[in-house]
């Protein structure tokens, strides 16, 4: 999305190879977290996300430990068994994908943030896209994450919304000279 209008450098490009801390309980203050430190370590302007899913009937679980709900080793498999355990015998299972980006540009920061909504489902269904794409199932869609070809997955994602906002917001300071 981004193209050619701006360079992209990765972490390891940056020299940076720590693993930095997501400590919050919110998915922006972790982003923040991130985009803050790399910004401080580097003074290069950044951006990060975080990203997690939010089950209503489970007060927002597993959302900011949607990586680790299972564990500290981040098993797909065993964070989806433990989803769908705790959902046993519930009925309404809406959900959502929620993506916050924070770019810190000279030190200052802005939040972008992209959702998709939708439901979990009762078993996995589908073997592409990772995480508990098996189980979710997008408002207006038919199919899981995990069924779905990416170009599909992109007309709901909450990663694309939140990007497409970044993009927007960048290529507006472009155009008004202000990067």
């Amino acid at each position: 999305m981004i193209g050619n209008s701006f360079d992209i450098m990765t972490l390891k490009e940056a020299g940076i190879h720590i693993d930095i801390q997501e400590p919050y309980d919110t998915f922006e203050a972790n982003a923040t977290e991130k985009s803050k430190t790399i910004f401080e370590l580097t003074g290069i302007n950044c951006f990060s996300e975080d990203t997690g899913l939010e089950v209503f009937a489970l007060n927002g679980e597993p959302g900011v430990k949607s990586a680790r709900y299972a564990g500290e080793e981040k098993s797909f498999k065993k964070n989806i068994e433990k989803l769908l355990q705790k959902l046993e015998g519930v009925h309404t299972r809406s959900a959502r994908f929620k993506t916050v980006i924070s770019l810190f540009i000279d030190g200052k920061e802005f939040l972008f943030e992209g959702i998709s909504e939708g439901r979990i489902i009762i078993e996995k269904r589908g073997t592409m896209g990772f995480g508990y794409d098996p189980v979710f199932i997008p408002d207006g869609a038919q199919k899981t994450f995990a069924e779905m070809s990416l170009q599909e997955k992109n007309l709901y994602s909450h990663r694309r919304i939140a990007t497409e906002k970044l993009v927007a917001f960048l290529n507006n300071l472009k155009q008004n000279h202000q990067i």
